[in-house]
């Protein structure tokens, strides 16, 4: 290297050494810069504290509902025991009251049965009026009896036993009753047992 370069050198160097350093101009408040201050706030929940509170009111929920379910059960099975009691009482209620209907026809063939050896017509008379009382008895539960005699059979209320060539009644028509069919209200009890014609002749 040159000795004029290496004058040239500590010649700037003492040049930067006299020159005093340049201040910095004081921040004007209007460009929008803010100096930045200590904050006196709480700092911001943790995340983690956040996740706990709400699953802390997923389980309280949780066991609300849980409780109030456990609750409808134990009503609903109340109720479900309830209902089963008051079927058992109004069965019981009601054969007592079908009994209680038919309690003066077992008084009236008690008192034939004492009266045996009384005139064969009186005591005929006797359980004419025990069947007629006994029928009455019936109709006071709802139960009648199931019209056959002459009518045109029906299945669901007669139970043919036989079919029988017949021109005394209409084709397809009961010609006997057997033995009496009844039902309660809608309900059959017995069908008829019938004999029903067979009758390819029309009936006037």
């Amino acid at each position: 290297m040159s000795k004029s370069n290496g004058q040239a050198d500590i010649g700037i160097e003492e040049q930067a050494k006299q020159k005093p350093e340049q201040e910095l101009p004081p921040a004007d408040m209007g460009d929008g810069f803010e100096e930045k201050t200590a904050s006196t706030q709480d700092p911001p929940a943790s995340p983690t504290i956040e996740k706990a509170d709400e699953l802390n009111k997923l389980r309280a929920e949780r066991d609300n509902l849980l409780d109030h379910l456990a609750r409808l059960q134990a009503e609903f099975d109340n109720a479900r025991k309830r209902a089963a009691r008051e079927n058992a009482e109004f069965r019981d209620y009601a054969v007592a009251d079908a009994i209680r209907s038919l309690l003066p026809v077992v008084d009236s063939l008690n008192l034939a049965l004492k009266n045996a050896h009384a005139n064969p017509q009186e005591l005929k008379k006797g359980v004419e009026l025990i069947q007629k009382q006994f029928q009455e008895a019936l109709q006071k539960i709802g139960v009648q009896r199931i019209p056959a005699q002459g009518q045109a059979f029906d299945p669901r209320l007669h139970d043919a036993i036989e079919m029988v060539e017949s021109n005394d009644v209409e084709d397809n028509h009961v010609l006997d009753e057997l033995q009496p069919g009844f039902k309660i209200k809608e309900r059959l009890l017995r069908p008829a047992m019938v004999r029903v014609a067979k009758n390819n002749k029309s009936v006037n």
